[in-house]
């Protein structure tokens, strides 16, 4: 078992250190719920299926992401507060190759 350290930083501006598990194929939006850093239903409300941008967070660390496929890309141009490193949690894999991501959740629209 693999795990690694991010941290997100919660709609409230508090950072909180987690550790991520990599052999569970979690995104970044799922872990975020798993720790209950959003209230319920305002984070990952489609599901994980790049579809509502509720899980919107800006990247803040230098961590090589996986390339933006075409349906986050499409959602992100319609998504609120976009800024150049917006990405959607959902679609962020933990893999231990995220080991020190820092991440701040977008505000709620």
């Amino acid at each position: 078992m693999s795990d690694i350290n991010i941290k997100i930083t919660d709609r409230d501006g508090v950072t909180h250190e987690v550790v991520a598990p990599t052999d569970m194929a979690m995104n970044l939006m799922e872990v975020v719920r798993s720790y209950e850093l959003a209230p319920e239903g305002t984070i990952g409300v489609c599901g994980g299926m790049a579809m509502c941008a509720s899980c919107q967070c800006y990247v803040l660390s230098e961590t090589e992401l996986p390339e933006m496929g075409d349906d986050e890309e499409a959602m992100l141009s319609e998504a609120f507060d976009v800024q150049d490193n917006s990405r959607l949690g959902c679609q962020i894999q933990m893999t231990p190759d995220m080991e020190g991501l820092e991440v701040e959740l977008a505000p709620e629209s």
